[in-house]
């Protein structure tokens, strides 16, 4: 799954999560709200190509190109802090093959608050083994972020908003709470995106925009 770094997903991704817990109505549909951030690959970040002059972004120069994928998350929410799991592959396909090779490709996680603010951010290096002759490689990776509990629970007077019951009749019965600029805002103040990508040069992010 990819996810915009800059934006936020889905609604639906505010009100998914744990079952049983902050259970969520909106438009006559019971949806669950948890306080795990939702995992995904930021867009721009999931594909990696290497040349070989640095300098050159020719298709001759190509030497490495690598895409993550297969991106799962493990939550842990029972404590003050929600700890979070990533684990993901890597696919990666090189143009010479005549010997054995090790390519170290950077990596990071970064949990997003809101859909745009990045509030921390952690680095790493995947690699990635091709015998000789071989053409493909694959590797897996781990990354782990924790939240504190606090910053991703809904204040008592906006969940109130959210779960009321409405009958028909009444003043605000067809009224989506959402709509509400400081409902939204509480919302997006307490969900979280826990999204990894490659670590790309300026470079990189130019090609993988224009491609």
């Amino acid at each position: 799954m990819k996810t915009p770094l800059l934006g936020l997903s889905a609604l639906a991704l505010l009100l998914s999560g744990c079952a049983g817990k902050g259970e969520i109505v909106e438009g006559g549909i019971t949806a669950v709200r948890s306080a795990c951030p939702t995992v995904g690959v930021a867009a721009g970040t999931g594909d990696l190509t290497v040349f070989d002059p640095v300098t050159s972004q020719d298709a001759s120069a190509i030497d490495v190109v690598a895409t993550m994928t297969n991106v799962r998350g493990a939550c842990n929410d029972a404590g003050d802090q929600i700890a979070t799991s990533v684990t993901f592959d890597v696919l990666a396909r090189r143009t010479r093959t005549d010997a054995a090779r090790d390519v170290s490709l950077p990596y990071y996680i970064a949990i997003v608050r809101g859909g745009t603010a990045v509030t921390a951010k952690r680095k790493g290096e995947i690699v990635v083994h091709f015998d000789a002759g071989q053409a493909r490689g694959q590797a897996s990776g781990t990354a782990s972020t924790q939240i504190a509990r606090s910053a991703a629970t809904l204040p008592d007077e906006v969940r109130e908003q959210l779960t009321r019951k409405r009958k028909a009749g009444d003043e605000d019965a067809a009224t989506d709470p959402l709509t509400r600029p400081e409902v939204r805002s509480a919302v997006l103040r307490a969900s979280f995106e826990a999204l990894v990508g490659f670590q790309l040069t300026d470079a990189q992010l130019k090609y993988n925009a224009q491609r």
